[in-house]
């Protein structure tokens, strides 16, 4: 197989990932981000923002944002649409915060994959949604 992945092979990555997130297994995400991954929150929550690099999106992104679910986070993908190196995944996440508040979000992720692995996610989600339930991240360190 050469180093290119077709659109095909990267839907089925995608279908793989999502299988997992849907029983609350994260680790095949995480494990598919190349070393330069991007992670983009749209809108203007105090989420939004570009998380650059497989560092950043664990420690400063993910690490805070689960820290304040209790129980498992799961993710189950309703659609799947590939074209080339993109793979547009519609889906609708669960979880409740330690504050009780039930965070029930529906995203549409637009992927970016190459040689079979993750480059970049754009995340468009419900923001009115994430101000309303989740605490604000930790400011960035300087």
């Amino acid at each position: 197989m050469s180093s290119l992945s077709s659109s095909s092979d990267n839907k089925l990555l995608l279908q793989r990932i999502f299988e997992q997130l849907a029983v609350g297994n994260g680790r095949p995400l995480v494990d598919a981000m190349a070393d330069d991954f991007c992670w983009t929150i749209t809108g203007s929550s105090a989420w939004s923002g570009t998380w650059r690099g497989k560092p950043a999106v664990r420690e400063r992104l993910l690490a805070p944002l689960f820290a304040q679910f209790e129980g498992t986070y799961t993710n189950t993908a309703e659609r799947f649409i590939a074209e080339g190196e993109h793979v547009v995944v519609l889906c609708r996440g669960r979880v409740d915060t330690r504050a009780g508040k039930p965070y029930d979000n529906s995203y549409c992720f637009v992927f970016r994959l190459a040689a079979g692995q993750l480059k970049e996610v754009v995340e468009y989600l419900d923001t009115a949604l994430v101000d309303a339930v989740l605490a604000p991240p930790p400011p960035a360190a300087a």
